[in-house]
């Protein structure tokens, strides 16, 4: 116990240290930084591409070994996401929550260590489409995982959060926000904690997936050069989304009492690609727009004059195997392209004036998979549908970027994107005599046919990532077993 209590102290002590380095007025820009992808870069040169850009804090998902050892002593402040899928373990272990702090965090800490600031408990868990399945296990999984921070000594340093979504309050008018009313009682537990130890309030707010779900969403109102279609709320005009979703939030703050308490955007962004209204020229315009309005220091209508909040932008790169259930554009959600170039300027004002693109990334050979001239395009459907089931078309969508490069040229992009997720293996361009390889870019216009980048030592740690789930398991089980008979 003495030697554990030493441990701590010394910890504490280099982050103490680590806390004074930190230039003062630092920026309030950040990122997420998922990694679901069938092309990914080197986490090294991921996190190069942060230290070039000047993007000093970075929002990961899940504690991956393969992430966070790269962040090891670059000076990034990181907020350390745990799956909604580990609450139930967490809620009900105070051992598990010991252990997981034990290997994800204390394990990556301390002298020429990763500078983790927060903890986010949880990956917007009151979503009204989760139908409060993991509802009732925030509170407990924080209390849990505040003790173990307590026993390790890292209470008064990191942060444990929830990142919310919008969803979570409503109303017809900013100004009489509130939480939804099954909420009520779990956002003042969370608040009063919040609030206890010095913590903000996260949350993820996305204009653009209030226009695609509404069409009667005006659409200047989603940007931030005007709209002729403001809200009008007693005194105060909004003239863009962001704006009223936020003071809407702070009005359910205030009918809890917490009126003042911080607040930290977790997720905001505009996608690229994938759908109507998803594309590079209303990316640009809008990220643009948001951190010129962030950084103005004007605040909002209900917080005027606020000082610069911390914003993450969603995302740092693309995730071509996410989940498309929601539209095609939740893969294209990067500022840069899987392969870590940017897709258009962008000046986060932190003293580039655009972006920089990723250094010594390792591509595989400039050669794609094609449809052979003499294709009969009734015979290639299936093969077609096999393709992009396994791979990324998503860009061949209504409203994609690729959507108009003709019957042909769609099949030579499912094509190559098939060949490119196989790593360029050859086997995989037959298509039963349909495919062929070129040596020559069929990209057209905007449609961009991508040559894949390899992944060589960016797997050397996946069996710990795994181990580390595995090793909880015995817990998860046993907590089943024990629930079984107390019914």
């Amino acid at each position: 116990m003495l030697e554990g209590r030493l441990l701590g102290g010394a910890i504490m002590m280099w982050l103490l240290a680590w806390r004074w380095v930190i230039p003062m007025g630092e920026s309030a820009i950040g990122v997420n930084w998922g990694t679901v992808s069938f092309h990914k870069l080197k986490p090294s040169t991921v996190v190069d591409l942060l230290k070039d850009n000047k993007i000093s804090k970075v929002k990961v998902f899940e504690a991956e070994p393969e992430v966070l050892e790269p962040l090891m002593g670059s000076g990034i402040q990181v907020m350390l996401g745990i799956p909604n899928g580990m609450l139930a373990l967490l809620s009900t272990s105070p051992t598990a929550a010991d252990l997981w702090l034990r290997q994800n965090v204390s394990a990556y800490i301390g002298k020429h260590g990763a500078d983790i600031r927060y903890i986010a408990v949880g990956n917007e868990p009151f979503l009204t489409s989760y139908n409060g399945e993991y509802q009732n296990l925030v509170m407990p999984a924080i209390l849990n995982l505040q003790q173990s921070l307590v026993k390790a000594n890292l209470a008064s340093y990191i942060k444990l959060v929830v990142p919310c979504n919008a969803d979570a309050y409503e109303s017809s008018l900013p100004s009489q926000g509130a939480f939804r009313p099954e909420l009520t009682q779990i956002m003042t537990q969370l608040v009063q904690f919040l609030n206890s130890n010095n913590a903000p309030f996260v949350v993820n707010i996305y204009p653009f997936l209030s226009l695609y779900d509404n069409e009667d969403f005006p659409l200047d109102y989603a940007f931030f050069e005007g709209t002729t279609h403001p809200v009008t709320d007693g005194n105060n005009v909004y003239t863009n989304a962001f704006d009223g979703n936020y003071d809407t939030l702070v009005a359910a703050l205030t009918k809890l009492g917490y009126g003042q308490m911080p607040i930290i955007i977790g997720e905001i962004g505009w996608p690229s690609d994938g759908a109507i209204g998803a594309n590079i020229s209303a990316a640009k315009v809008f990220n643009q727009g948001l951190l010129s309005h962030v950084l103005n220091n004007k605040g909002t209508p209900l917080r005027p004059g606020a000082p610069p909040m911390d914003i993450y932008l969603f995302s740092l790169l693309d995730e071509g195997a996410k989940s498309i259930l929601p539209g095609g554009f939740e893969r294209h959600w990067g500022i840069f392209s899987f392969d870590g170039q940017a897709k258009y300027p962008l000046d986060l004002g932190l003293g580039n004036k655009e972006l920089k693109n990723a250094k010594n990334v390792q591509y595989l050979p400039p050669r794609w998979c094609v449809a052979s001239p003499s294709i009969d395009a009734q015979n290639v459907a299936n093969h077609m549908r096999i393709a992009c089931s396994v791979a990324d078309c998503t860009t061949l969508g209504y409203g994609g970027s690729c959507n108009g490069i003709g019957e042909k040229g769609n099949i030579s992009y499912a094509f190559n994107s098939y060949y490119q997720f196989q790593m360029q293996d050859s086997r995989s361009c037959n298509f039963d005599g349909l495919g062929m390889i070129t040596f020559r870019d069929p990209s057209v216009g905007d449609c961009r046919f991508l040559v894949g980048v390899t992944d060589k030592g960016s797997d050397s740690s996946v069996s710990q990532t795994r181990y580390q789930w595995w090793v909880l398991l015995p817990f998860l089980i046993i907590i089943q077993i024990t629930s079984s008979f107390s019914l």
